[in-house]
């Protein structure tokens, strides 16, 4: 089964996964693949445009390896803000998506503390697209907390 995990930064998607993961699941998140891919000291959250670039390929190819394989497998692919692309072809692959939002307030919280300046910009956008999608066009929403 392919869970797709989206919500805002901050919100609680990795949290959301290590309380419904097993160590046998295939775990795909671009955040900590950025990190297994650069150098001691590195910045947990990383956002180096280079270093972005290479942890995407990576991403890339373990969404297509680990989708060949839904069969024998549970894969939890964290997916902030997926395309109308990218949509169509979690639905072929009948993924559950899973909307990960403990509201606004606390995610620009949770950014203040623990992500950069940037990351308020990526969940600002994430609310307004939200919000301008017709409700028939927004993913099943799943509110773990």
């Amino acid at each position: 089964m392919l869970y797709v995990i989206t919500g805002p930064p901050a919100a609680g998607k990795s949290s959301w996964i290590e309380a419904h993961a097993k160590a046998r699941d295939v775990v795909i998140d671009l955040d900590r693949i950025t990190v297994a891919l650069t150098g001691p000291g590195a910045p947990h959250w990383n956002h180096e445009p280079l270093q972005q670039r290479v942890a995407q390929r990576a991403r890339y190819a373990a969404i297509d390896e680990a989708t060949q394989h839904l069969d024998r497998l549970d894969v939890y692919l964290i997916h902030t803000m997926p395309n109308g692309k990218a949509m169509a072809k979690y639905k072929r692959l009948n993924a559950r998506i899973v909307v990960v939002d403990p509201g606004r307030d606390i995610v620009m919280q949770r950014i203040a503390v623990m992500r950069s300046k940037e990351m308020e910009r990526v969940a600002t956008r994430w609310y307004n697209r939200r919000c301008a999608l017709p409700r028939h066009a927004m993913p099943q929403a799943s509110r773990p907390w």
